[in-house]
């Protein structure tokens, strides 16, 4: 695999993952990688929507306690995105099986890592979540942690249900229509330095506005909501954790400091018994939409349980004698 450094600089490398061209031409994924040496144990973190992987200190805290760190850009998306594709425009969530197969293979068989994590962060955590379904029995995921997972759309259950049809429709003979929907600038104003947070990173692949919201897209979320309400049926653990509150706006609140500022908290929890028969759902008092930019206090938190449960469901390898 030509990895080459990535655009963090050292430590971290970087590996273009080529797919099946679709509509829009070409298409790639990119794996980023972080290793321990001699590590057997291994963690694949998966974005959000409108996002790309830049939590650094995430990688600190996995790679401190043993794990090699690996990060997907998914197609269209952050370091993947090319000027002739729709960013972050798929029209069926299973296409992210391609980038991820991929991902995990060169984890196990080219670097040689025989324990998984895979952590998915908001659509991300939707989208892993749905393809751990699909490769229950393999042996592929050992655990799987979701932080706050776009299980449910920020709406109304009786919205959900009168829009779905209408979207649904549009999505397969429009996929590409941009609806008026842009994303409230808001949430990245609180995170990022340049504006009212504390955090870095490049506005160009996280723009506080967003990209378009195409109708494919949107239908493409509105199927996987609807399978996670119907049950899933992954098998290894899961860990799911979800601010204790929420604050969905268009005008700047505090309140976005210290609560999700994107999605319904109450309805991450609710839905996560569904994923499987081994669900650990956890509240974080004080935490963001991305848990891992929390206030201190609250990352702090995060940390914490999510080491407490690894450490019950994914111990370390025994070494043979």
């Amino acid at each position: 695999m030509d990895f080459r450094t990535d655009i963090l600089g050292e430590p971290y490398e970087a590996v273009e993952l080529p797919l099946a061209d679709d509509e829009e031409g070409a298409v790639s994924a990119t794996l980023v990688r972080r290793l321990v040496p001699g590590s057997t144990r291994a963690v694949l973190y998966v974005h959000g929507y409108v996002d790309y992987f830049f939590q650094t200190h995430l990688a600190d805290h996995y790679t401190a306690a043993g794990y090699s760190f690996y990060a997907l850009d998914l197609r269209k998306y952050g370091r993947s995105l090319r000027p002739h594709q729709s960013p972050n425009f798929v029209r069926d969530l299973g296409a992210y099986d391609e980038e991820l197969d991929e991902a995990v293979r060169v984890i196990r068989e080219v670097d040689g890592h025989t324990q998984l994590l895979v952590n998915g962060h908001s659509t991300g955590g939707l989208v892993t979540a749905l393809w751990a379904d699909r490769r229950a029995g393999r042996g592929l995921v050992d655990a799987l942690f979701l932080n706050s997972p776009f299980l449910s759309m920020p709406a109304a259950a009786a919205v959900r249900t009168l829009g779905a049809p209408a979207v649904e429709a549009l999505g397969r003979v429009a996929g590409l229509r941009k609806l008026p929907a842009p994303l409230n600038p808001h949430y990245v104003h609180s995170l990022h330095r340049a504006h009212k947070g504390s955090w870095e990173f490049d506005l160009s692949l996280k723009p506080a506005e967003g990209f378009p919201l195409y109708a494919g897209w949107l239908a493409a979320i509105q199927r996987g909501h609807r399978a996670v309400r119907r049950g899933l049926a992954v098998d290894c653990p899961v860990l799911l954790m979800a601010s204790t509150a929420s604050t969905v706006t268009n005008r700047w609140d505090d309140a976005l400091r210290t609560t999700d500022g994107v999605l319904r908290a109450d309805d991450i929890a609710a839905l996560g018994p569904r994923l499987g028969r081994n669900v650990t759902v956890l509240r974080i008092e004080g935490g963001v939409h991305d848990l891992v930019l929390s206030g201190e206090q609250a990352r702090d938190q995060v940390f914490t349980e999510l080491d407490r449960w690894l450490a019950a469901y994914l111990p370390a390898p025994v070494a043979a004698a």
